[in-house]
């Protein structure tokens, strides 16, 4: 059980909700787990990866700013948003309970050809992000998963994208240019080799 094998290692100090997207569970559901969590005296950090406040932000209510409100541990929300027209008032509203809540927000999108892959669009969603109240963290080039290669941009392309952005945007609006690599223990970061 995933419970007992955190107790069982005292240098896991960050549990991490995410896989689907945690915020699907109901309230009651989530207490149950951090109630868990509360027993294990190693554990310093809770970080919960969502696209719930994005896509669902009703989803965002008094009893889940509550249950954030409780938890004895520096909480993280990591939202998933890939463009600034994914924010809008009710998303916006939704953030604000997660901030109120005492939650850090920060955001990862993936790089999305057609979608997103021009700077224009990478500075407005990293802008709309920092007036809502996250902070970019990640911008992730696509996983190779079937039926998603239509979407992938070239490593190249979001190299130099990312030195456009950069040129527009104060260092903490800048995403981190990462890849998911199989096997490895955390994300890859792509670096430009100038």
């Amino acid at each position: 059980m995933a419970m007992d094998y955190i107790a069982s290692d005292s240098s896991i100090n960050e549990v991490i909700l995410s896989g689907g997207d945690p915020l699907s569970l109901n309230n009651g559901r989530l207490q149950a787990i951090s109630d868990e969590l509360a027993q294990i005296p190693h554990v310093r950090r809770l970080r919960i990866h969502t696209r719930m406040p994005i896509v669902l932000p009703e989803r965002i209510d008094m009893g889940l700013k509550k249950w954030l409100s409780s938890l004895p541990w520096q909480t993280i929300v990591v939202t998933h948003c890939n463009h600034a027209n994914e924010i809008d008032a009710r998303v916006s509203h939704a953030l604000s309970h997660l901030k109120d809540a005492g939650a850090t927000l920060l955001n990862q999108a993936v790089l999305l050809r057609g979608i997103n892959d021009n700077s224009t669009s990478l500075v407005n969603l990293s802008e709309a992000l920092f007036k809502a109240g996250i902070l970019p963290y990640y911008l992730h080039l696509l996983d190779r998963v079937a039926g998603a290669a239509h979407f992938e941009v070239q490593e190249s392309s979001a190299i130099r994208l990312m030195s456009e952005i950069q040129q527009c945007l104060p260092g903490y609006l800048v995403p981190k240019l990462v890849r998911e690599v199989a096997g490895k223990p955390h994300k890859i970061q792509i670096l430009s080799s100038d």
